[in-house]
């Protein structure tokens, strides 16, 4: 069922894709509203999420939808896909090329299948429990970095957190010889993690549909990713530490000593 589902979902998220850079091909003609502080939303956005609920609903029609866009849909076969149509949405409005479709499932609180697709770029990053990561087919692995100056680290940023967050662990990176990448996409940046071109990944908070993916896709990798409460994640979004095995209890102590309190839910 599990492979039924993973090649349904790369089919998809390449689909989406498609529709996804017909609309970026075309951007003077996009319309663009703003849902708060650095955060925007494109009708690309939610015409590409429509596209994959109905898809969805039309393959596996009792299972769950919990989307950006449009919210929850409750399912009765246990199955949760989790939808990001554009991560990136600051970049694609710009016309900057660094944006991804992204599609999680999850079972009984485990990620089983993630999804990274970069239409751009034409790279698909997929996973599976148990069954290794792959980018266009082909195995991936984690950095063998065994240092924070061996590489560059992925540094989150949002809208919902303390700024000083992100700009506490960019002083921390750089003061252990370090170097930080951002390219506004959480999704990309932890397909990189997980693909080595990226030590690691921290962010203060991530919603569901940004990281299960990625922190899926990590841990088949071979890197390793803080532990979460997958549900709690799905409703409350997540804090996110992922890293090669020779550098994340680093970038874990970076993220305890330069994020605030979490807040609670």
């Amino acid at each position: 069922m599990t492979t039924d589902r993973l090649e349904f979902a790369v089919a998809l998220a390449e689909k989406a894709g498609e529709l996804g850079l017909d609309y970026f091909r075309k951007l003077e003609t996009l319309t663009v509203t703003k849902k708060g502080h650095q955060d925007l939303v494109s009708e690309a956005d939610r015409n590409v999420e429509t596209l994959v609920r109905e898809e969805l609903a039309a393959v596996f029609p009792d299972d769950g939808i919990l989307g950006e866009e449009h919210g929850v849909e409750e399912g009765t076969s246990g199955y949760t896909w989790v939808i990001d149509p554009i991560d990136g949405t600051a970049n694609f409005v710009a016309g900057i090329p660094q944006w991804c479709v992204i599609l999680a499932c999850v079972f009984q609180g485990d990620v089983i299948i993630g999804v990274i697709h970069d239409p751009v770029s034409r790279e698909t990053f997929q996973a599976a429990t148990g069954q290794g990561a792959f980018l266009n087919g082909k195995p991936i692995r984690a950095s063998e970095s065994q240092s924070l100056s061996d590489g560059s680290v992925g540094v989150g940023f949002n809208g919902r957190t303390a700024v000083t967050d992100a700009v506490n662990v960019v002083g921390a990176v750089v003061s252990k010889g370090g170097v930080f990448f951002r390219n506004a996409s959480g999704g990309l940046m932890l397909a990189y993690a997980a693909s080595g071109r990226l030590i690691g990944y921290v962010e203060s908070h991530m919603n569901a549909w940004d990281c299960l993916a990625g922190m899926l896709l990590t841990r088949e990798a071979g890197g390793e990713v803080m532990e979460q409460d997958i549900n709690h994640a799905l409703h409350h979004g997540a804090r996110v530490v992922v890293g090669a095995p020779g550098v994340f209890q680093d970038l874990k102590e970076i993220a305890e000593s330069s994020f605030g309190p979490l807040q609670a839910a």
